[in-house]
This record gives structure tokens, sequence and C-alpha cells, in this order.
């Protein structure tokens, strides 16, 4: 029996083969790319890679990405060191992101969690810092003003954050600079006082003045507001008849006058109005 050749069937079979193959040839690579698209999306990163790519967001100035990750690293993996930087470094970035409140509940979160982290030393100075900051305003920090007429609720928040900073870790490298800014706090702090103080003897409220001034010379004594305070005092107790006290304030501001008490204010830039006081804002305010 012979068989005979059918060239068309053979070309068919050729061309399939052909296709086949070709078909398979691509396939290869797209294959080859799943797993690598598939690791790319956030839901598959690792721990590393969330603090890699959060961390970039946070330098290239993407608070709110950089919020995002630091949130999705914690949620995904709340063990581990990398989950545990993650919680101080997104309080930093609510810090800049212009969301105090957020940034001071990250940071006492952290210090509740972490009480003996070797970072926490760092997380009541960045509260002081977000106070701080949040004491001064937006214009404040850019433009000389005088901030101690402004509500000293944040700047008092500021001042027990840095403060209990310097009684925990008197030997941290932030403390040096937390001691700076709790001089220029108290100041302002007593100043406020004397604001308030001459805001009530304008309007006759001589005992509220006088109290107030009491209060100063009491609790920020070796601060400029003192001197402020004594001579509010003796107009107040004027106004009010109290002669005995007025004669008691006018010794006292005699007595260290003549002592030279007050001499500590002068040639350092203390007796200069607030306003025009610029180093404060440039040397301070640069976190």
């Amino acid at each position: 029996m012979r068989f005979f050749h059918d060239p068309g069937k053979t070309d068919t079979m050729a061309t399939i083969r052909i296709l086949s193959l070709l078909l398979a040839i691509s396939l290869i690579p797209a294959c080859s790319l799943l797993p690598k698209a598939a690791a790319d999306k956030p839901e598959n990163w690792s721990a590393a890679k969330f603090y890699a790519e959060a961390s970039k967001a946070m330098k290239d100035g993407d608070y709110e990405k950089a919020i995002e990750y630091y949130e999705k690293l914690e949620a995904r993996y709340p063990f581990g060191r990398y989950a545990t930087q993650s919680q101080l470094d997104v309080a930093y970035v609510y810090y800049k992101y212009d969301e105090p409140d957020s940034a001071i509940a990250a940071l006492d979160r952290f210090i509740k969690l972490h009480p003996r982290n070797p970072h926490v030393d760092y997380a009541y100075y960045l509260k002081g810092i977000v106070n701080f900051n949040r004491s001064l305003g937006f214009i404040e920090r850019f433009m000389p003003t005088d901030i101690s007429q402004r509500d000293a609720g944040a700047a008092m928040d500021s001042f027990d954050d840095f403060s209990e900073l310097v009684r925990k870790f008197p030997d941290s490298k932030y403390a040096e600079d937390a001691r700076k800014r709790l001089i220029y706090l108290r100041n302002n702090l007593a100043r406020h006082e004397i604001h308030v103080a001459r805001y009530y003897l304008d309007r006759g409220a001589y005992v509220a003045a006088a109290n107030r001034c009491v209060y100063v010379v009491e609790n920020y004594q070796r601060t400029p507001a003192v001197r402020d305070a004594l001579k509010i005092m003796i107009e107040a107790y004027d106004k009010l008849g109290l002669d005995e006290l007025s004669a008691d304030a006018k010794r006292v501001l005699a007595l260290n006058e003549a002592k030279g008490s007050f001499d500590y204010l002068k040639g350092d830039g203390h007796d200069k109005p607030l306003g025009e006081k610029v180093w404060e804002f440039l040397e301070l305010d640069k976190n």
C-alpha cells in the first residue's frame, strides 16, 4: 500500500506547531512578571518596604502619603522595630503636616507604650516643640511680635513638656535646647500675666490686677516682668486706698533696684520689647 503526501495538510500542521510555539514563548516573560507586579502593590509590601516608602515620602515633603504608609505599616505589622519607629516618625510627620493634635496624640501613645525606649526622650522633646510652635502661631514663627499677648495655654503645655524632659532625662542631647526654651517660655508666661494685669487695671478691676502681679512676683522671680508687676501693684493698691500694701510694694521695688537685682535685665536683650527680639524666632524656632 502506498501513502501519498498531502502538502496542504502538512503545511497546516506546521503552521499550528509554529503558532503554538510562539504562544508558549510569549507567555514565558508574562508569567515571570506576574509575581513582581503583585509584589509592587502596597497590600503585598513587607514592613521594611512600607517603612522605606514612608521615609522617602517624608523626606520628599509628601506628608499625606507618608502618614498613609506609616499607619498601614503599623496596622499590618503591629510588632517589631519598624512598627515602633513608625509610631515615632508619624508624630513628626503630623507635626510637619500642621496637625498638632494628631502629633501630640501619637507622641502620648508612644510614651505610654514604650516608656523605656531609648528614643523616648525625643518624644517628650517633640511634644514640647509641637506646643511651642502652636503657641507662636503661623505668622509669629516668621515675624517678631509680642506673643505674650496670645493665649498662654499652648505655651504652658510646652513649658510642662520641656520641664518633664529635663527632669526625666537631664543628660539627653535635647536637654540643653529644652532649657533655653524653658527660659524663653517662662519670660513670656510672666509677661502674659502682666498683660492681663494691665487689662484689669485699665478697667478698674484693681484687686484682680494686684493679684495677678502678686502671682508674678511669687512664681516668676528673676524675669523681666517682676519690675512691671511691682509697679502695677503700687498703682492698684493706691487706687484701692491700701496705703500699707502700696508702701510695701514700693519698698520692695526700691530695695531691689538699689541692690541691682534688676541689673541682669540690662545689656542682654531682655530689656527690649519682645517684638524686637528677633533672635528668639530665628534661633529657637528652627525645627
